[in-house]
């Protein structure tokens, strides 16, 4: 967790309902058992839509689409030995989105339940898309897309998290609580965080694709004091969030190194990481002070994601790209020209990105996106060179592509669907390589494991970032733990650093439920994965505050 997604968590217990569907205009808080009492009924829904995509084309629409959708989430929050908050919020309407005179218009209902509000918001929207059709400099050139018929597409999850009783949860992060307390934590925030999204779509290319997505996040923070001093120190879980069920708090097999569990692929063993949290918070008030140099990185995955979502995530969006998203976080160095060439070194031969929408288990996984298209993977980087970007429907001309890569995306039925990032990973590597094997030939290095604080410019290319655990590597041996280290490059110099990737026994993945993007923000869960990964020649600098 980063300091803008904990600025976001510090707000959940005043009502400031983050996650996606959870918006105040919207989103109203319902009692446990009532999140599920019902799911989407899709004959309705169907003639909901129906309305809608009919009133539009009699409107004179050349194209409509709309999206019903029941959004559903829950949050436990807990301190010590209290549960400070628990949150059930549910948000149900539906949003119509056209093509009218060449330019899209879009209005949406709250709470539909009726052909008539459906049909009066497609009107709307058409009357929208004309009347903004007299600013417009060209038309909207949609790539072509068969229609599917009704199809549906559910998370294959185990166990509904949302049908685990209150107390079950409350008791677990309680119990993590008192664990963390009894080795050494001197405070401890705990925190469950779970989303459905049961959606529908419908378009006038003959779509109805019915969707139940299950996300779940479950982490803590704890706090070790220094009583002499007075200093302190934290470290937050090395959880990922998942598109899973309950399941994943179930604990599995995994490897050790430096006495640092960090694998959590399949199943994250909360308590096992509260413990080890504590006594690694108190580790870190005695750890030494980094000295400023050039180092070998040895990067864990659960590091690792949030570079990737900065540096190759978000330069990668084709709409930052061409300088149409620029008021969230700016555009990107990454600009067309660098793509046409053909030959743009973003990363050493090594590097291998790919964009993700169909990992099982990831937050980006669905069947279709927000506008009907079926979702796949496709390269970003290979072997070094930039070969693609993450464009949707009326983008994919701009890059001759003849359709849409499938990563278009509304927080809400409220919201409009427009390009998100989809689960962005770098490959693991081809040839055998354990994590023990990439650090015994480094003289001197640092291995980084978690995700702490970060900075990158407008254009996605220079920037810093931080970590929760940080070990000295002295001539292929871990030498004992670090502190106050950052490590600063920019994009291009830094992917191209990456030496050596572990195989695919060691790809874990990370990630995110606040995305940020867009004016009005939008938010969206998104994935990352690797495997340990080293970089060479670093600059690392030491954060510690000098008085």
């Amino acid at each position: 967790m980063n300091r803008r997604d904990f600025i976001q968590l510090a707000g959940l217990s005043a009502g400031a309902f983050m996650l996606p569907g959870g918006i105040p205009v919207a989103g109203r808080p319902v009692a446990a058992e009532a999140l599920m009492d019902r799911s989407l009924d899709t004959v309705l829904s169907k003639r909901l839509a129906d309305a809608a995509l009919n009133a539009a084309k009699s409107r004179g629409a050349s194209y409509a689409d709309i999206r019903i959708g029941r959004y559903l989430n829950q949050y436990v929050i807990t301190r010590e030995d209290k549960v400070e908050s628990i949150v059930n919020t549910e948000s149900y309407g539906a949003g119509v989105r056209v093509i009218a005179d060449g330019c899209w218009g879009f209005a949406a209902v709250v709470d539909a339940r009726s052909e008539t509000e459906t049909a009066k918001a497609a009107e709307r929207a058409v009357a929208i898309a004309r009347a903004n059709a007299r600013l417009l400099q060209e038309p909207v050139k949609l790539a072509p897309q068969k229609g599917f018929g009704e199809v549906s597409w559910k998370a294959p999850i185990q166990k509904n998290a949302f049908e685990v009783p209150i107390k079950e949860k409350v008791d677990l992060l309680l119990s993590v609580n008192a664990e963390a307390l009894k080795n050494g934590a001197n405070y401890v925030n705990s925190y469950m965080f779970l989303v459905n999204e049961q959606k529908y779509f419908a378009s006038t290319d003959g779509s109805y694709i019915d969707q139940d997505i299950h996300r779940i996040w479950p982490l803590f923070q704890v706090t070790a004091i220094d009583p002499k001093t007075g200093k302190f120190e934290t470290r937050q879980s090395l959880s990922a969030p998942m598109g899973m069920g309950y399941e994943y708090l179930q604990a599995n097999p995994r490897d050790k190194v430096t006495g640092v569990t960090t694998r959590y692929n399949k199943g994250y063993d909360m308590m096992e990481d509260a413990i080890a949290a504590a006594k690694q918070a108190k580790e870190k008030l005695t750890a030494r002070s980094v000295e400023a140099g050039k180092y070998d990185l040895v990067l864990d995955p659960s590091h690792l994601s949030l570079t990737i979502h900065e540096s190759v995530g978000h330069p990668l969006e084709l709409d930052r790209v061409l300088g149409y998203e620029a008021n969230f976080a700016g555009t990107s160095f990454a600009t067309l020209d660098k793509w046409q060439s053909k030959n743009f070194k973003y990363g050493s031969p090594q590097v291998n990105l790919f964009a993700d929408k169909l990992q099982e288990g990831s937050l980006g996984a669905v069947g279709w996106d927000d506008e009907g298209v079926k979702t796949k993977r496709w390269d970003l980087v290979k072997e070094g060179t930039l070969v693609n970007y993450q464009a949707i429907r009326d983008q994919a001309h701009i890059i001759g592509a003849a359709e849409s890569h499938g990563c278009c995306y509304a927080d809400s039925w409220s919201n409009v669907q427009f390009q998100r990032m989809p689960n962005v990973s770098l490959a693991p590597g081809k040839e055998p390589l354990s994590v023990a094997e990439l650090i015994k030939d480094v003289r001197k290095g640092i291995y980084i494991i978690g995700e702490g604080s970060f900075s990158i410019d407008q254009q996605r290319y220079n920037f810093q970032f931080g970590g929760q655990l940080f070990y000295e590597i002295r001539d292929g041996q871990i030498a004992g733990m670090l502190k106050d280290v950052a490590y600063q490059s920019n994009t291009q110099e830094f992917w191209n650093s990456c030496v050596k990737v572990c195989d695919e026994r060691d790809f874990r993945l990370g990630g995110t439920f606040f995305d940020g993007k867009g004016q009005p923000e939008q938010v969206s869960a998104v994935s990352h994965g690797s495997a340990t990964t080293r970089f060479n020649g670093v600059n690392v600098i030491n954060t510690a505050r000098k008085i």
